[in-house]
């Protein structure tokens, strides 16, 4: 029997699950923020402040090491189908089984394996067929990257049946996913790994090794987005049933893609690791142009009538969060104006700046900060703190890709961690508390900016936690076989 997302919560235990789309369609005359019932932002709001208990910390625990990581993957277009290619060049890894629900994207991501020794047996031609693969007693890491609905649902079920999970962005789209994941992963030992790339883009690394060697002095405020125009590509035609992005657009109204900025930041001012978010605003514009394409595009095809007219989330994002320390982070979200790729990683302290997108990164210092370092000061610079994992990976990730190689080393340094028995560098807590943000800005949005509290996944375990390490004194070891 097919499931759904709905019945398969209640299955496993949840009490209550997120709202899903409307069953009688998309009003044409309620403003976008008005579009989510008062049912579901007072949902929202309500877990947002409910009390959790911690179970067992994560934050830093070594599980037992994996000599050979057994994947199995889930959800292989576009994303997944990469991390198949990329992750079959990794030593100590075996792909025994790729799922997903159309057989010609889990055949072609077969197709892509770039070594031997992977049978990579394949599951497909059922909403659910990623439920018997994650049954079986030979996979020890689930791979995520099935539409953002099915994130929690899947990383909870994987861990339950003894895995650890990876899963793409974000990892939930509601509160109370957030906590399921965490109190499973609690529950189990098992880790969920948050799949943020942008953690691992070389610039991102080196700011973080140089907030961490105090080049910042005390660091005041941070800026990350994803300002990336893909207004065509979200009205992709495809199957049925394959518009979930889109429809994610019509449905929701805030930052549903805060991570890419986040996730670097929170990293480079310790979030759950002697730092917490405290609470965020957050403010969208009016949607200027979804429409606009919803109505071009129903000019050359029938299919696109059902969009015209329909509103749609506003185009830019704004999203403020202070944390404990009393610092700042703007966390911006817009996927359709016309503007250069941007995501916005800005870091201010008070002895010096780092600046990235749109332009090339960048560094100031405050005894001459009225102009930016020069090429050559830059690079002095980079040479002395670039973290020895770009050291030791650099080359190797530019090679295979990924994003310019980002890709590449989020999943080497994943696979390192688990053959090596360390923690990981993005846990459950992670995962949580960057996704978290974008039902909070749902909330906040539909209520003319007001603040709401970001929970402490942490249950105050954060005071204690300590920053990960990115100094590859132990592990290192997973060799890559290259071109």
């Amino acid at each position: 029997m097919q499931i759904n997302r709905r019945n398969f919560l209640k299955a496993a235990g949840v009490a209550t699950v997120s709202a899903m789309l409307p069953t009688k369609g998309i009003s044409r005359e309620i403003p976008a923020e008005k579009q989510q019932s008062s049912k579901s932002l007072e949902k929202i709001y309500r877990e947002a402040y409910k009390k959790h208990s911690q179970k067992f910390n994560m934050c830093g625990y070594t599980a037992p090491k994996v000599e050979t990581v057994r994947v199995g993957f889930v959800g292989v277009g576009n994303r997944g189908s990469a991390a198949v290619e990329r992750i079959s060049r990794i030593d100590g890894v075996k792909i025994v089984a790729i799922c997903d629900e159309l057989s010609e994207h889990a055949e072609k991501a077969k197709a892509r394996i770039q070594t031997p020794g992977h049978p990579a047996l394949v599951y497909s031609g059922k909403e659910d067929s990623w439920m018997e693969m994650c049954r079986r007693d030979d996979i020890d890491l689930v791979y995520v990257a099935a539409p953002w609905e099915w994130h929690a649902p899947i990383g909870v079920y994987s861990m339950k049946q003894g895995k650890h999970v990876a899963l793409e962005i974000p990892v939930a789209t509601t509160v109370e996913d957030c906590w399921q994941l965490v109190e499973t992963s609690e529950e189990t030992k098992k880790h969920c790994v948050i799949l943020e790339n942008c953690c691992y883009d070389f610039f991102e690394l080196l700011t973080l090794n140089l907030a961490r060697n105090g080049f910042f002095g005390e660091i005041v405020h941070a800026e990350g987005g994803y300002i990336h125009e893909i207004g065509e590509s979200l009205f992709f035609r495809g199957k049925p049933g394959r518009s979930w992005r889109l429809k994610e657009n019509m449905r929701r109204n805030g930052n549903l893609y805060p991570t890419h900025g986040l996730g670097p930041v929170a990293q480079i001012m310790n979030i759950n690791r002697g730092n917490r978010m405290e609470y965020m605003v957050s403010m969208s514009s009016d949607d200027f142009l979804m429409n606009q394409y919803s109505q071009e595009l129903s000019l050359k095809e029938d299919y696109f009538k059902q969009f015209e007219g329909a509103s749609f989330r506003g185009n830019m994002n704004s999203s403020i969060i202070k944390t404990i320390k009393g610092q700042t982070i703007l966390i911006q979200h817009d996927i359709t104006t016309p503007r250069p790729y941007s995501r916005l990683h800005t870091i201010s302290g008070t002895k010096a700046t780092a600046q990235k997108y749109p332009l090339a990164p960048r560094l100031s210092m405050a005894g001459d900060h009225k102009e930016w370092l020069s090429e050559d000061k830059f690079k002095e610079i980079e040479r002395r703190y670039n973290p020895p994992i770009i050291k030791k990976m650099q080359d190797i990730a530019k090679e295979i890709g990924g994003h310019g190689g980002m890709d590449f080393l989020m999943d080497w340094r994943l696979i390192d961690c688990l053959r090596n028995g360390l923690p990981v560098d993005m846990d459950v807590y992670d995962a949580a508390s960057w996704s978290v943000i974008g039902p909070l800005s749902e909330w906040s949005v539909a209520n003319r900016s007001a603040p709401i509290d970001i929970p402490d996944f942490t249950n105050g375990a954060w005071k204690k936690n300590q920053p990960h390490d990115i100094s590859l004194k132990h592990g290192g070891t997973t060799g890559v076989v290259t071109k």
